[in-house]
């Protein structure tokens, strides 16, 4: 069986939604984040990958893990497990689609099935706790 895919999300709530990217050429929406390079912590993974989609930078200090979620990957070979630890955290600058980015969005919890699979189960666990009417 693969390894899974090592991911760390940020997770950015307004108004009763998550911030949500889709990179060009994928027909889903993602949290913000991405895969952590060789010896990066999650701190670091998560500062570098929200800087180079969405052109923020999260402030340090700031950070709370909210959980680890596993489902299997979108768009990869069948069986491909996703292993994504996702963090809140304050930023300073506005977001805004750079590099692989090709939109934004604002979703709600009804918006669930444009998410990736792994995506999904944050979306319930932040509907279970209220977050994400």
């Amino acid at each position: 069986m693969p390894v899974p895919i090592d991911k760390v999300a940020w997770i950015l709530l307004a108004n009763g939604t998550i911030l949500c990217s889709r990179n060009h050429g994928r027909d889903l929406f993602y949290l913000p984040g991405g895969r952590r390079e060789a010896g990066e912590s999650d701190l670091r993974t998560l500062v570098r990958e929200v800087r180079e989609e969405l052109g923020v930078t999260i402030v340090a200090g700031t950070q709370a893990r909210l959980g680890t979620f596993e489902a299997e990957a979108h768009g990869q070979a069948p069986g491909t497990q996703v292993r994504m630890t996702c963090y809140t955290a304050d930023h300073h600058g506005t977001p805004h689609p750079d590099h692989e980015i090709a939109e934004m969005a604002w979703l709600g919890y009804a918006d669930r099935d444009r998410v990736s699979a792994v995506d999904r189960l944050v979306f319930d666990h932040l509907h279970a706790a209220g977050r994400l009417p």
